[in-house]
């Protein structure tokens, strides 16, 4: 089947141009012109993935994340100018999963969107100590199934983007035993994106806030300083 990938741009020669070089790829693409048109068509179907501009009318890209994370966890690219470092790097704390720089070269894209989706394949085919016939890993009150990428904490659902999936998958492989922020960027981003320390330290946040959002006494994920991450084991 087809993968669905939305991109939203509010320059019309990039949505004709990439548009036609996705769906010469076998892709399926929805395109909008601004993000406050793109948040309804994805609020109705999020579709595989999206593609987006930073600096868009009406709504920029990193209000429509912003908005999106408050419901979907889709995988999304960042489409970002030169001079947009500071924003490249906010956009990774907010939960986008990679991005781009213009101009850029739409076999790059298609390349990154194709290992994005591979990612969230391999999150669907990872086995590990603990997991169940059916593909389901426990821990205690965690429960993630790769498969349909469902997280549920104490029979709460708690909703994780792709690269959030993937460390928390990474930390409870093996409970109690740490992870360095090395190992944990390895696990979410490709070796052609540059993170530091702080992009990790920022997921970790995200994902304790998530948890504790549902169960305010969350505290398994824990910081060992100048070391990494371990997952309790209790």
């Amino acid at each position: 089947m087809s993968s669905v990938i939305t991109l939203v741009d509010d320059d019309q020669n990039i949505l004709a141009s990439v548009r036609m070089a996705l769906e010469s790829e076998g892709f399926i693409v929805r395109s909008y012109n601004d993000g406050a048109s793109a948040l309804e068509g994805i609020n109705k179907d999020p579709g595989d993935l999206a593609v987006l501009d930073i600096k868009m009318p009406r709504m920029d890209g990193m209000e429509l994340l912003r908005r999106l994370r408050e419901k979907h966890s889709l995988p999304v690219i960042f489409l970002t100018s030169k001079d947009e470092e500071i924003d490249e790097m906010l956009g990774l704390k907010m939960g986008a999963d990679d991005y781009i720089k213009k101009p850029f070269s739409q076999r790059l894209l298609i390349e990154r969107i194709r290992t994005i989706l591979r990612r969230m394949e391999a999150v669907k085919k990872t086995k590990t100590d603990g997991e169940d016939e059916g593909g389901i890993i426990i821990r205690g009150s965690l429960i993630i199934d790769p498969v349909r990428h469902i997280c549920n904490w104490d029979s709460k659902d708690v909703k994780l983007t792709v690269t959030e999936f993937l460390i928390l998958q990474a930390l409870i492989q093996y409970p109690g035993h740490v992870k360095s922020r090395d190992q944990l960027m390895d696990v979410a981003y490709n070796d052609d994106v540059y993170v530091d320390d702080r992009t990790i330290d920022s997921h970790i946040k995200r994902l304790r806030k998530k948890f504790r959002k549902v169960d305010e006494k969350f505290d398994e994920i824990e910081t060992l300083y100048g070391v990494g991450y371990r997952y309790s084991e209790s």
